[in-house]
């Protein structure tokens, strides 16, 4: 996967909703980079147009490349993203796009790709307040013991993804 990743505290000056199967996914970002995507969840209201008119750099590079996902035509994405975290969350967060597309990890071995094998409860926070989910794909850690865990947009949507990768 090709991440461009810049730390940096910034405002979203674009936003918008791109409709998927799994729900709306609400794309935050400038002229720059993509800053966040909000998975739709029951009871978060989120009123953001689904109009590409205008919209030009990032966002709309994401919108297209989730489209593309969704399509089953793009494994990875390649965008520049500005991240807000801690630098453990941050790390744990890059990680993430090197998990291969319709493959799975555990919160232990992503613990040990980010050098910290014993930190796997504080690897599954930084994964649960992930930013970009889908395109940074916190979905493809799964427990251990083979069961999916948990997701920030729920698990039937966790299941979703995890079936659109295996070709399910």
């Amino acid at each position: 996967m090709s991440i461009t990743e810049q730390t940096i505290d910034t405002e979203p000056t674009a936003q918008l909703c791109v409709e998927t199967p799994i729900g709306g996914l609400v794309v935050s970002g400038n002229d720059e980079f993509v800053t966040e995507v909000l998975l739709a969840v029951p009871g978060r209201s989120v009123t953001v147009s689904a109009d590409r008119t205008g919209l030009r750099g990032p966002v709309l590079d994401a919108a297209r490349q989730l489209d593309e996902y969704f399509e089953r035509k793009r494994t990875e994405f390649d965008l520049p993203l500005a991240l807000s975290g801690t630098e453990f969350q941050e790390r744990v967060w890059l990680t993430l796009a090197e998990i291969p597309y319709g493959e799975t990890i555990s919160y232990a071995e992503l613990a040990r790709w980010v050098g910290r094998p014993q930190a796997f409860r504080a690897v599954g926070q930084a994964n649960g307040a992930n930013p970009i989910p889908v395109i940074l794909p916190c979905h493809r850690v799964i427990a251990a013991d083979g069961t999916i865990g948990g997701y920030g947009g729920g698990l039937p949507v966790k299941r979703q993804l995890l079936a659109l990768e295996s070709g399910g």
